[in-house]
């Protein structure tokens, strides 16, 4: 990477036109300039890993652009998928304020580009900017969040049908309300979405498929869509 491009990637933060509900862009003007001094701009392809679970933690990545999965595995090797990082998030955080190894791995599910601050340049940052603990809590707050609703979904549900609904439900809350029903984009495959609700991939093609039956979802290509949320929410009982 050119000291130009490299230059002009730091800037982007500050010039940005287009930021969103996150850390970053919950910060003041002051600290946000002094962020951008101490960030290091990086671009991801699909299937690279951020860092590893059991890892120490480096420093801390701001998601800039595309998605990222955090999951854990057990000492059989199943993998149980936390939650999907998107823009705005905040990643390593709790292992870079704590200092203790990463309790997740975080793998590309889309190409992203990520802002990473070293720990010390971020222990440093929020100790020069006071204000910037109020982002730290409402990040960890949101992940914490996140996490209970994840096992909520996964150890409370009953039935895969069950589990498969409320993971659809809690991605529509983000969709695109269209004539024909909540539109979302299904990047994942199913594999990927069997690790997202605890159970194989066979059950996942399964239940999808008694779900497009009963006319509670519609796929076309990477593109689903639920007619009537209401009905597919009474799966959860």
């Amino acid at each position: 990477m050119s000291l130009s491009h490299e230059a002009e990637l730091k800037n982007a933060c500050i010039t940005c036109l287009n930021r969103k509900p996150g850390f970053l862009c919950s910060l003041s003007q002051e600290a946000f300039v002094g962020f951008a001094s101490i960030k290091h701009p990086l671009h991801y392809s699909v299937g690279d890993l951020l860092f590893l679970e059991k890892e120490d933690a480096q420093g801390v990545y701001v998601v800039c652009s595309g998605q990222i999965k955090l999951s854990f595995s057990s000492s059989m090797g199943k993998t149980l998928t936390l939650r999907i990082a998107k823009p705005g998030d905040l990643l390593g955080l709790t292992s870079t304020m704590s200092g203790t190894p990463h309790e997740v791995t975080a793998e590309v599910l889309q190409p992203c580009q990520v802002a990473f601050i070293r720990r010390s340049d971020f222990l440093h940052f929020i100790e020069k900017h006071p204000g910037a603990y109020a982002a730290v809590i409402s990040q960890m707050s949101a992940q914490y969040k996140s996490a209970c609703e994840q096992l909520r979904t996964v150890a409370l549900s009953s039935s895969a049908n069950e589990k498969l609904a409320r993971l659809l439900l809690e991605w529509a809350s983000e969709g695109t309300e269209t004539q024909e029903g909540t539109q979302i984009r299904m990047p994942w495959t199913h594999e990927q979405i069997a690790e997202c609700v605890g159970s194989t991939r066979e059950t996942v093609s399964r239940t999808l498929g008694d779900f497009k039956i009963r006319r509670l979802i519609s796929i076309k290509g990477a593109t689903m869509v639920i007619p009537n949320r209401a009905a597919l929410a009474a799966v959860c009982g």
